[in-house]
Protein backbone atom coordinates (compact mmCIF):
# COMPACT_ATOMS: atom_id res chain seq x y z
CA UNK A 1 0.00 0.00 0.00
CA UNK A 2 1.38 3.39 -0.97
CA UNK A 3 0.66 5.60 2.05
CA UNK A 4 1.95 8.67 0.26
CA UNK A 5 -1.03 10.64 -1.10
CA UNK A 6 -3.46 8.18 0.50
CA UNK A 7 -6.62 9.28 2.31
CA UNK A 8 -6.77 7.46 5.63
CA UNK A 9 -9.33 7.04 8.38
CA UNK A 10 -8.23 6.02 11.88
CA UNK A 11 -10.72 4.87 14.52
CA UNK A 12 -9.97 5.58 18.16
CA UNK A 13 -7.72 8.49 17.23
CA UNK A 14 -8.37 10.53 20.35
CA UNK A 15 -5.38 9.28 22.32
CA UNK A 16 -2.63 6.68 22.71
CA UNK A 17 -1.74 4.61 19.69
CA UNK A 18 -4.52 6.07 17.55
CA UNK A 19 -3.23 9.62 17.90
CA UNK A 20 0.30 8.48 17.07
CA UNK A 21 -0.96 6.57 14.01
CA UNK A 22 -2.43 9.82 12.69
CA UNK A 23 0.97 11.50 13.17
CA UNK A 24 2.85 8.70 11.41
CA UNK A 25 0.44 8.56 8.46
CA UNK A 26 0.92 12.28 7.96
CA UNK A 27 4.70 11.90 8.22
CA UNK A 28 4.51 9.14 5.58
CA UNK A 29 2.79 11.53 3.18
CA UNK A 30 -0.92 10.86 3.56
CA UNK A 31 -2.77 13.72 1.91
CA UNK A 32 -5.66 13.56 4.38
CA UNK A 33 -6.44 11.70 7.59
CA UNK A 34 -9.85 11.40 9.18
CA UNK A 35 -9.18 11.28 12.93
CA UNK A 36 -12.26 9.69 14.47
CA UNK A 37 -13.50 9.01 17.97
CA UNK A 38 -16.74 8.40 19.82
CA UNK A 39 -16.41 11.95 21.17
CA UNK A 40 -14.31 13.98 18.72
CA UNK A 41 -13.90 16.73 21.32
CA UNK A 42 -11.39 14.43 22.97
CA UNK A 43 -9.02 14.52 19.99
CA UNK A 44 -5.96 16.50 21.02
CA UNK A 45 -5.23 19.80 19.33
CA UNK A 46 -1.76 18.47 18.51
CA UNK A 47 -3.52 15.94 16.27
CA UNK A 48 -6.39 18.03 14.93
CA UNK A 49 -4.25 21.12 14.35
CA UNK A 50 -2.73 19.82 11.10
CA UNK A 51 -4.62 21.13 8.07
CA UNK A 52 -4.63 17.62 6.59
CA UNK A 53 -6.60 16.23 9.55
CA UNK A 54 -10.38 16.08 9.44
CA UNK A 55 -11.98 15.31 12.83
CA UNK A 56 -15.04 13.09 12.62
CA UNK A 57 -17.39 11.45 15.12
CA UNK A 58 -17.44 7.66 14.85
CA UNK A 59 -18.63 5.22 17.50
CA UNK A 60 -17.77 1.72 16.30
CA UNK A 61 -20.53 0.21 18.45
CA UNK A 62 -23.27 2.38 16.88
CA UNK A 63 -24.34 1.49 13.33
CA UNK A 64 -25.94 4.88 12.71
CA UNK A 65 -22.70 6.63 13.74
CA UNK A 66 -20.66 4.41 11.43
CA UNK A 67 -23.07 4.97 8.54
CA UNK A 68 -22.96 8.75 9.07
CA UNK A 69 -19.16 8.72 9.00
CA UNK A 70 -19.13 6.65 5.81
CA UNK A 71 -21.39 9.22 4.12
CA UNK A 72 -18.82 11.91 4.88
CA UNK A 73 -15.55 10.05 4.28
CA UNK A 74 -16.28 8.83 0.75
CA UNK A 75 -12.70 9.38 -0.41
CA UNK A 76 -10.96 6.95 1.97
CA UNK A 77 -8.34 4.60 0.53
CA UNK A 78 -6.80 3.37 3.82
CA UNK A 79 -8.88 2.26 6.80
CA UNK A 80 -7.13 1.74 10.14
CA UNK A 81 -9.29 -0.12 12.66
CA UNK A 82 -7.64 0.90 15.92
CA UNK A 83 -10.50 1.55 18.37
CA UNK A 84 -10.63 -0.91 21.23
CA UNK A 85 -11.45 -1.47 24.89
CA UNK A 86 -10.03 -3.76 27.55
CA UNK A 87 -11.85 -5.30 30.49
CA UNK A 88 -9.84 -7.29 33.01
CA UNK A 89 -10.99 -10.66 34.32
CA UNK A 90 -10.31 -14.38 34.24
CA UNK A 91 -12.22 -16.90 32.15
CA UNK A 92 -13.78 -18.42 35.27
CA UNK A 93 -14.59 -15.30 37.25
CA UNK A 94 -14.52 -12.31 34.90
CA UNK A 95 -17.54 -10.04 34.48
CA UNK A 96 -19.44 -11.34 31.44
CA UNK A 97 -20.82 -7.87 30.76
CA UNK A 98 -17.25 -6.65 30.31
CA UNK A 99 -16.48 -9.62 28.09
CA UNK A 100 -19.49 -8.76 25.94
CA UNK A 101 -18.47 -5.10 25.77
CA UNK A 102 -15.00 -6.07 24.58
CA UNK A 103 -16.46 -8.34 21.90
CA UNK A 104 -18.93 -5.73 20.66
CA UNK A 105 -16.14 -3.18 20.32
CA UNK A 106 -13.06 -5.15 19.38
CA UNK A 107 -14.61 -7.69 17.01
CA UNK A 108 -18.08 -6.56 15.95
CA UNK A 109 -17.09 -2.89 15.88
CA UNK A 110 -14.12 -3.65 13.66
CA UNK A 111 -16.33 -5.64 11.32
CA UNK A 112 -19.09 -3.02 11.33
CA UNK A 113 -16.68 -0.28 10.27
CA UNK A 114 -15.01 -2.52 7.69
CA UNK A 115 -18.33 -3.41 6.08
CA UNK A 116 -19.33 0.24 5.87
CA UNK A 117 -16.09 1.28 4.19
CA UNK A 118 -15.41 -1.67 1.91
CA UNK A 119 -17.65 -0.26 -0.87
CA UNK A 120 -15.76 3.04 -0.55
CA UNK A 121 -12.36 1.32 -0.59
CA UNK A 122 -13.44 -0.75 -3.60
CA UNK A 123 -14.58 2.34 -5.49
CA UNK A 124 -11.28 4.10 -4.68
CA UNK A 125 -9.04 1.02 -5.12
CA UNK A 126 -6.29 0.16 -4.67
CA UNK A 127 -6.77 0.39 -0.93
CA UNK A 128 -6.09 -1.30 2.38
CA UNK A 129 -7.60 -2.19 5.72
CA UNK A 130 -5.20 -2.28 8.65
CA UNK A 131 -6.52 -3.99 11.77
CA UNK A 132 -4.69 -3.23 14.99
CA UNK A 133 -4.91 -6.52 16.84
CA UNK A 134 -2.51 -7.71 19.55
CA UNK A 135 0.01 -10.43 20.22
CA UNK A 136 -2.37 -11.85 22.83
CA UNK A 137 -4.97 -12.45 20.13
CA UNK A 138 -2.80 -15.48 19.34
CA UNK A 139 -2.39 -16.76 22.91
CA UNK A 140 -4.02 -15.34 26.05
CA UNK A 141 -2.48 -13.88 29.18
CA UNK A 142 -3.85 -14.42 32.66
CA UNK A 143 -6.42 -11.86 33.77
CA UNK A 144 -7.48 -10.64 30.31
CA UNK A 145 -9.53 -13.58 29.09
CA UNK A 146 -12.40 -11.61 27.60
CA UNK A 147 -10.14 -9.09 25.88
CA UNK A 148 -7.91 -11.81 24.46
CA UNK A 149 -10.93 -13.71 23.17
CA UNK A 150 -12.36 -10.60 21.50
CA UNK A 151 -9.05 -9.90 19.79
CA UNK A 152 -8.72 -13.56 18.77
CA UNK A 153 -12.11 -13.19 17.10
CA UNK A 154 -10.91 -9.99 15.42
CA UNK A 155 -7.84 -11.90 14.18
CA UNK A 156 -10.14 -14.51 12.63
CA UNK A 157 -12.30 -11.79 11.05
CA UNK A 158 -9.13 -10.26 9.61
CA UNK A 159 -8.28 -13.56 7.96
CA UNK A 160 -11.82 -13.87 6.58
CA UNK A 161 -11.74 -10.34 5.18
CA UNK A 162 -8.37 -11.04 3.56
CA UNK A 163 -9.80 -14.07 1.76
CA UNK A 164 -13.04 -12.39 0.75
CA UNK A 165 -11.41 -9.18 -0.52
CA UNK A 166 -8.53 -10.68 -2.47
CA UNK A 167 -10.24 -9.85 -5.78
CA UNK A 168 -11.22 -6.29 -4.74
CA UNK A 169 -7.72 -4.80 -4.88
CA UNK A 170 -7.91 -4.22 -1.11
CA UNK A 171 -5.05 -5.39 1.08
CA UNK A 172 -5.99 -6.62 4.57
CA UNK A 173 -3.21 -6.22 7.12
CA UNK A 174 -3.02 -7.41 10.72
CA UNK A 175 -0.75 -5.69 13.24
CA UNK A 176 0.09 -7.63 16.42
CA UNK A 177 1.75 -5.38 19.02
CA UNK A 178 2.68 -6.51 22.49
CA UNK A 179 2.02 -4.24 25.47
CA UNK A 180 1.92 -0.52 24.67
CA UNK A 181 2.54 2.27 27.17
CA UNK A 182 -0.90 3.90 26.97
CA UNK A 183 -3.80 4.56 29.34
CA UNK A 184 -5.25 1.14 28.50
CA UNK A 185 -2.42 -0.61 30.35
CA UNK A 186 -1.88 2.00 33.05
CA UNK A 187 -0.99 0.23 36.28
CA UNK A 188 -0.05 -3.04 34.57
CA UNK A 189 3.49 -4.08 35.47
CA UNK A 190 4.78 -5.42 32.17
CA UNK A 191 7.11 -4.58 29.33
CA UNK A 192 5.51 -1.84 27.23
CA UNK A 193 6.55 -0.28 23.95
CA UNK A 194 6.26 3.45 23.28
CA UNK A 195 3.12 4.14 21.20
CA UNK A 196 5.03 6.31 18.75
CA UNK A 197 7.41 3.40 18.04
CA UNK A 198 4.52 0.98 17.48
CA UNK A 199 2.75 3.49 15.21
CA UNK A 200 5.90 4.13 13.20
CA UNK A 201 6.50 0.41 12.65
CA UNK A 202 2.87 -0.25 11.70
CA UNK A 203 2.95 2.46 9.04
CA UNK A 204 6.38 1.29 7.84
CA UNK A 205 5.02 -2.24 7.57
CA UNK A 206 2.08 -1.05 5.50
CA UNK A 207 4.42 0.85 3.20
CA UNK A 208 6.62 -2.25 2.87
CA UNK A 209 3.63 -4.37 1.84
CA UNK A 210 3.64 -6.61 4.91
CA UNK A 211 0.45 -8.59 5.50
CA UNK A 212 1.37 -9.35 9.12
CA UNK A 213 3.18 -6.72 11.18
CA UNK A 214 5.01 -7.30 14.49
CA UNK A 215 5.51 -3.65 15.47
CA UNK A 216 7.63 -3.80 18.60
CA UNK A 217 10.55 -5.78 19.97
CA UNK A 218 8.43 -7.97 22.26
CA UNK A 219 5.98 -8.99 19.56
CA UNK A 220 8.76 -9.54 17.04
CA UNK A 221 10.50 -11.90 19.46
CA UNK A 222 7.29 -13.71 20.36
CA UNK A 223 6.38 -14.11 16.69
CA UNK A 224 9.28 -16.50 16.16
CA UNK A 225 7.98 -18.62 19.03
CA UNK A 226 4.42 -18.55 17.70
CA UNK A 227 5.36 -19.41 14.12
CA UNK A 228 7.47 -22.36 15.26
CA UNK A 229 5.43 -23.59 18.23
CA UNK A 230 1.99 -22.02 18.89
CA UNK A 231 1.58 -24.01 22.10
CA UNK A 232 4.96 -22.73 23.20
CA UNK A 233 3.71 -19.15 23.01
CA UNK A 234 0.61 -20.14 24.94
CA UNK A 235 2.79 -21.56 27.71
CA UNK A 236 4.99 -18.46 27.77
CA UNK A 237 2.11 -16.00 28.01
CA UNK A 238 0.30 -18.12 30.57
CA UNK A 239 3.36 -17.83 32.79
Amino acid sequence: MNVKDSIALVTGANRGLGARLVDQLLDAGASKVYATARDPRGIASTVSGDARVSVLALDVTDQSSVDAAAKVATDVTLLVNNAGVLGFGSALEGDLDLFQRDTLTNQIGLLRVSRAFIPILTANAPGAIVNVLTLIALAPVVGMAGYCASKAAAHSITQSLRAELRDNDIEVVGAYPGGIDTDMLAGVDAEKAAPEVVAERIVAGVVAGQTVIWPDDASAGASSVYLGDPMGLERVLAG
